[in-house]
């Protein structure tokens, strides 16, 4: 793991500048911190501002930059504008990743930066991920991918380093809770996005809500559930009063 960590220093430094696909979530805030201690001022993170990503998670990330002292600008998507995203084919991935990416390059150009690279890592490459096709159609790089590092290696080292992002659960973006086939509306990611905010409110950390039109399907670890349960009447109340009138419980739980 530590000569990984090196691995991942030593290709930062031969990039010599970066502009890092930022958000604020495990990996992302770790390659940040080692591009930082690298690179210094040659560092730029830029965050997507969208109704896909909840609130809370920006106000979340852009704290973290601050902490770190690294020079954060949004970059504002409208995907919801776009037919190839709203019709929520397999394909919705691709489409937001390329037009993310394009934006990121963009700026990177403005900027004078050399590099434009993600959080990727090494376990990502054996999941099926639309966006990856799109990275490297762009010629973004992922230097936690070159490093070899798995997620759990990024946990672990983010700890060393001292990151209070270490444990933080994974999350994806809002347009994933809505089955595909289904169109994607600002008012669906809304509710969903809503919907987790109260569970997460209600100390429930691995939580996803997926929307199915009237009906709100939650998904949380098996650990979870009777916790859940004991609460239910509240949970019930409160995501019928943002718009459900059905909510349920999937008994398989989150992995």
């Amino acid at each position: 793991m530590d000569e990984k960590l090196e691995i991942l220093r030593r290709k930062l430094k031969e990039m010599s500048s970066v502009l890092i696909a930022y958000s604020g979530g495990v990996d992302s805030t770790f390659l940040l911190k080692v591009a930082k201690d690298v690179l210094g001022e040659k560092v730029l993170a830029v965050i997507a501002r969208s109704p896909i990503h909840p609130e809370w998670e920006y106000r979340e990330a852009k704290r973290m930059a601050d902490s770190l002292e690294v020079r954060l600008v949004e970059l504002q998507t409208d995907e919801l504008s776009r037919p190839e995203f709203v019709r929520n084919l397999e394909d919705r991935c691709y489409w937001c990743k390329r037009w993310l990416f394009e934006g990121l390059k963009e700026i990177a150009e403005r900027e004078g930066i050399q590099w434009v690279v993600d959080g990727s890592n090494l376990d990502d490459l054996s999941e099926l991920r639309p966006g990856m096709k799109a990275r490297d159609e762009q010629g973004v790089r992922s230097p936690l991918c070159e490093a070899r590092l798995s997620k759990g290696e990024i946990r672990r080292l983010s700890q060393r380093l001292g990151l209070p992002t270490w444990d933080k659960p994974s999350f994806s973006c809002l347009a994933t809770r809505i089955p595909y086939g289904t169109p994607i509306t600002l008012e669906a990611l809304r509710r969903v996005g809503e919907a987790e905010r109260i569970l997460l409110t209600m100390g429930f950390r691995e939580i996803r809500v997926r929307d199915h039109g009237e009906i709100a399907r939650i998904e949380i670890r098996k650990e979870e559930m009777r916790r859940l349960m004991d609460r239910r009447e509240e949970i019930i109340r409160r995501l019928k009063e943002i718009g459900y009138r059905h909510v349920t419980l999937d008994l398989e739980g989150r992995s």
